[in-house]
């Protein structure tokens, strides 16, 4: 292949994000900036008030005769399939007969105008038959009540080893859920055309099933579907399936009503309609040595789904996968309940149930340092995979899977030492005893995150490519831009492949009719395979290139160089655009497909062995942490981030994303709280309820490196690892740090019986629990305090 020199604007430059300057002046477009049609209604959505119940009777007439009202639409009048479920064909469009959480859609209505629409929607008389809800997973597990079959993954005799182990624990940590509270809410506008062929714009990770489904619901072809989508406004997976409601409304009334369809919701419906991370109920049963080497482990995950599957099997079983993290488990059993619940379906946030299972094996980890008297650290290190000093030996995960990338204990060396953390330790242990009211802890943590979805036909992906005459491109891939980078970093492979600069690359939108049957972009993949496709699709076109200069200009192959925006075929010199000018006149085609499927992947779910995985993320985080026993408020004084992104191809790119996956962990872990009422009803839909991380909430000393000894044993994209995801998992170093903080209250005594999210009030009111345990005489933490 003809060799390259470096592009100023090619891979491993610090490239600013291709829309970066329009997302700060206002002039980038998202699917509700687009010039509205001639003739648009905009939709508004009737919503179940009840969490189970039959319905008695609807009355949908008033609805109909109110002001602007052009149509109504509820389950009878679907053309095609009632049903926008990914997987399970268990998710209505439209509920019928019966609902299963508060907020359910029902009806939908289109009127000449956003509050004719929502005004009118409320008119309808709904009538129910109450039946018991099931709200959490502990619930669910009593009635045995279940979306999916529970799955066991196993490896050696784990009860056998508990039972002979020198020390044995058990335990519970609840794990809440979180809401991805994307800038841009949830939205789509449907275009009908000839022959019921619709386009649809829409805010969608997965454009491809999002099409399927309004085709299905229309009860159409594919073909007759068009799906497109330029950028998100965020998504952290909340836009994977959860778009598939809201397009298929837009759909179903533009095709009634032979008029654009516009369906958007505000932030308190989007909230109370749409899914969120799972909340689990996690349980263990741990053996181990006086050195805290786990010799048996076993884990119970109660994973809350909602009310239908959703995603949440692959959820469930990523949150499996990564029940050892980067810890050596000999002998494990982990056995995951799917719950069904009356809440809303959760689904696809951001690790995609990994964070979960990693909390788990986190809190094993700090329980047997806690029990010990140890530094969990020094636990940490004796259990990981392949042992202290990264030896082979014991590199064989509960799926049976052989790591074979492990680099974690080069990160925990590096990052121990660049952040002094065996000091600070002593300094903090100094500073608790001298202070009564504030309390400091640290925790440092490593993530090994598996990369790959483990559904395993997802993992391949398209592109299309066009070079134009005047030596410009056009890049089409499967993939979507939801503020990560994605675009740019496709980009900048395919201006390397052609060594050309960024600029004569045109970024487009995602379009199923350019690209079809497209994964989600999501599993931190899309970088991995639209980067590789588009390579391939680059390399299609280079290749017949090359091969037209070396006849044209009577060389080799091999001389034919590619350059600065420059090619040499042997002794002649011309511009990149000059060849393509040439080729096009020699009738050389000039525009290519490119495909990609990642190899190596294979799981056996009947027997749960496998490599669901192609390769790990690494990673490793030190978070400090200070407490006031008095109120139970903290702040992260700092924070030392060190990250495995292989051989980066934008650092800025990944900077960012490693800085931001940290601080939405952060939220999710310390700050954001879900809350259902008793009867069903979501209470924190809102702001003014919810909270998410602000620029407060930054560490006060934030440093963040790339490893830069990174590199991808795998031949991926130029050596490179996905950063998408990965980072998130850091934050569990601070919640971690605030449970040692909590433990120095109590002067190490006994371990803090901290759930997440460990909100200020979940701080306080573990400190008074710990404080009842220990003090017998009951005072208040003021008291003690002085």
């Amino acid at each position: 292949m003809a060799r390259q020199g470096k592009l100023k604007t090619g891979i491993r430059q610090p490239l600013a994000h291709d829309s970066a300057a329009k997302h700060v002046s206002g002039e980038a477009l998202y699917t509700d900036d687009f010039p509205e049609p001639p003739g648009l209604l905009h939709a508004a959505f009737g919503m179940s008030e009840r969490a189970h119940a039959r319905i008695t009777s609807i009355d949908l007439s008033p609805v109909r005769k109110a002001p602007g009202v052009v149509a109504v639409m509820a389950a009878v009048d679907v053309p095609g399939d009632n049903n926008c479920a990914p997987v399970m064909h268990d998710d209505p469009i439209f509920a019928d007969r019966l609902v299963e959480y508060v907020g359910q859609s029902i009806f939908a209505v289109a009127a000449e105008s956003v509050e004719q629409a929502r005004r009118a929607a409320r008119l309808a008389v709904i009538e129910y038959e109450d039946l018991p809800p099931i709200l959490t997973a502990e619930a669910a597990m009593a009635a045995k009540s279940f979306v999916l079959p529970s799955h066991t993954m196993k490896r050696g005799e784990p009860k056998k080893a508990i039972a002979k182990a020198k020390h044995r624990l058990k335990g519970r940590i609840k794990i809440g859920g979180q809401d991805q509270f994307y800038l841009e809410g949830h939205i789509a506008m449907a275009v009908p055309g000839e022959d019921r062929d619709v386009t649809v714009f829409s805010s969608t990770q997965n454009p491809s099933e999002v099409q399927h489904l309004v085709a299905e619901a229309l009860g159409l072809s594919s073909n007759a579907v068009t799906l497109e989508i330029r950028r998100m406004g965020g998504a952290f997976g909340g836009k994977e399936t959860q778009p598939a409601l809201f397009a298929c409304i837009a759909a179903l009334l533009a095709d009634k009503t032979g008029r654009p369809v516009k369906a958007r919701v505000d932030r308190d419906d989007d909230m109370v309609m749409t899914g969120k991370r799972h909340d689990f109920v996690i349980d263990y049963d741990v053996g181990f040595d006086d050195k805290g080497r786990i010799k048996g482990v076993e884990f119970m995950q109660a994973v809350r789904c909602g009310m239908s599957a959703d995603l949440s099997g692959a959820i469930a079983d990523r949150a499996m996968f990564h029940a050892d993290n980067a810890y050596y488990l000999p002998a494990a059993r982990i056995v995951s309940h799917r719950c069904k619940t009356n809440t809303v379906s959760n689904t696809a946030f951001r690790g995609f149930g990994g964070p979960q299972g990693m909390v788990g094996i986190e809190q094993v980890i700090d329980e047997i340092a806690r029990e010990l008297g140890t530094d969990p650290l020094d636990v940490r290190r004796a259990n990981l995979y392949g042992g202290p000093s990264g030896r082979g030996g014991r590199d064989v995960t509960p799926y049976h899977m052989t790591v074979e990338d492990n680099i974690a204990p080069k990160l925990l060396d590096d990052l121990e030492a660049s952040s002094d953390y065996r000091t600070r330790r002593k300094e903090i242990d100094a500073f608790n005893a001298s202070s009564p009211v504030l309390k400091r802890g640290i925790a440092l943590t490593p993530v090994k995150f598996g990369i790959s979805f483990t559904t395993s036909h997802l993992n391949q992906a398209g592109a299309l490519i066009h070079v134009y005459t005047d030596g410009s491109v056009h890049l089409n891939h499967g993939g979507t831009e939801m503020g990560q980078g994605l675009f740019v970093k496709v980009a900048q492979i395919v201006a390397e492949e052609f060594q050309i600069d960024l600029d004569r690359i045109k970024i487009t939108a995602t379009n199923t009719g350019k690209v079809p049957n497209t994964s989600a972009t999501a599993a931190s993949s899309g970088t991995d395979m639209n980067g590789m496709a588009a390579r391939n699709a680059a390399r299609a076109i280079k290749d017949r290139l090359i091969a037209f200069a070396a006849e044209a200009f009577d060389c080799k192959k091999a001389d034919v160089v590619f350059q600065n925006n420059k090619v040499r075929a042997g002794k002649k010199a011309l511009s990149f655009t000059g060849l393509v000018k040439a080729a096009y006149l020699g009738r050389v085609s000039l525009s290519a497909t490119g495909f990609y499927r990642t190899p190596k992947i294979h799981y056996d779910r009947k027997k749960a062995a496998g490599r669901p995985f192609y390769y790990f993320a690494y990673g490793a985080a030190v978070s400090e942490a200070v407490i006031d026993t008095l109120t139970g408020e903290y702040r992260f004084p700092r924070v030392d981030i060190l990250h495995d992104v292989g051989q980066s191809l934008n650092p800025a790119i990944d900077i960012g994303q490693i800085e931001g996956g940290f601080l939405q962990g952060l939220g999710w872990l310390t700050m954001e709280e879900l809350y259902w009422n008793a009867d069903g009803s979501f209470a924190t839909h809102a702001p003014s309820t919810y909270k998410i991380p602000a620029a407060s909430d930054w560490p006060e000393a934030f440093d963040v490196r790339i490893f830069d000894r990174g590199r991808n044993q795998e031949p991926t994209i130029h050596r490179s690892k996905a950063v998408g995801e990965p980072p998130l998992m850091l934050a569990i170093s601070g919640f971690l740090a605030i449970k040692d903080a909590l433990a120095a209250a109590c002067g190490h005594q006994i371990s803090p019986p901290l759930d997440t999210p460990a909100t200020p009030e979940a701080v306080l009111m573990t400190l008074e629990a710990m404080r009842a345990k220990i003090g017998g005489a009951r005072h208040t933490l003021r008291e003690a305090a002085e």
